[in-house]
């Protein structure tokens, strides 16, 4: 592995390591709930529409991105 290489890997890990990328799961009042906590915090970077699960299932899950530091 090259310097560059070694420095460009080093790079991405820090900023991997800068987020945390999660599914949640649940009614939309929870849901709603949760990112009006993440957003109070100032932790919330991205969150994607609602998609709800499917089927008989009321339930629906959105894709969230959190800062962590």
């Amino acid at each position: 592995m090259t310097t560059r290489e070694r420095t460009y890997a080093r790079a991405n890990n820090q900023r991997a390591a800068q987020y945390t990328e999660l599914w949640i799961v649940g009614s939309p009042e929870d849901i709603a709930a949760m990112l009006r906590v993440a957003s109070a915090s100032g932790r919330l970077v991205y969150v994607s529409a609602p998609t709800r699960m499917g089927g008989d299932d009321t339930r629906h899950r959105r894709y969230l991105r959190l800062r962590t530091t």
